[in-house]
């Protein structure tokens, strides 16, 4: 039985408020279940140095977590004046998760920054981030189509994240904390609209696992990228 008392193949509710904050040029508070992650997208005409003259643009990612955002107060990156392994590691998966589905060259020679901010935590933080951060991109990049500074649809498929694993010996979909931090192995699922895999993360915990196992944990993500997509797509529609 997991802790949720939600079935196996269950996921947490997803909500998707989009126009969440009044600047950035797309913008929306995701929520998995008691997990929030406030992801907004900037655009700005400018590139990284290395970028300049090629005639393409560029998608990035950053993430926080605010320090009440888990069961007690963390100290601010800032404040310690460097980020950690973890928020580095997380910042360019999500950075690699946008640029999965984006045609730079159709983006022209700006960047478009996604932030995600975690203001709740209660496990698969990522993973929202990369799905909320795909509908704040999604937004921005309507708004340079609408305004005609750019001529083509540069983003090419969804993508959305999911988190699963086996807990108690059980392959389950969607993991809050209590599972994650008590499970066997755990895996993080980066999907495409069209099917194919952007990218995974997974890891023996308490226990070494067989290849059917992981097989299973993809179906499993598949169906909860599913459920994503068409939440994206309602929020953005």
């Amino acid at each position: 039985m997991r802790p949720s008392g939600r079935a196996p193949d269950e996921m947490r509710a997803i909500t998707i408020e989009t126009g969440f904050t009044k600047h950035a040029e797309g913008s929306c508070l995701i929520s998995f279940g008691d997990t929030r992650v406030l992801c907004t997208a900037s655009i700005e005409e400018r590139l990284p140095p290395w970028l300049r003259g090629k005639g393409e643009g560029w998608v990035t990612g950053e993430y926080s977590m605010l320090p009440r955002a888990t069961h007690t107060r963390g100290s601010r990156e800032a404040a310690r004046g460097k980020q950690s392994g973890r928020t580095q590691e997380i910042q360019r998966l999500i950075g690699r998760s946008l640029r999965a589905v984006v045609d730079l060259t159709k983006l022209g020679e700006r960047q478009i920054t996604l932030d995600c901010d975690v203001i709740q935590a209660d496990g698969g933080t990522r993973t929202a981030s990369i799905s909320g951060a795909w509908v704040a991109l999604r937004l921005a990049v309507n708004t340079l189509l609408e305004q005609k500074l750019i001529s083509e649809d540069p983003i090419t498929q969804k993508v959305a994240a999911i988190s699963c694993g086996v807990y108690q010996g059980t392959p389950v979909l969607d993991l809050d904390y209590d599972e994650d931090s008590n499970a066997d192995a755990d895996a993080n699922f980066v999907l495409i609209g069209d099917g194919n895999i952007a990218e995974v993360q997974a890891t023996a915990e308490g226990a070494t696992y067989d290849e059917e196992a992981l097989l299973r944990l993809l179906r499993l993500a598949r169906m909860g990228c599913d459920g994503i997509f068409a939440a994206q797509e309602k929020a953005v529609s």
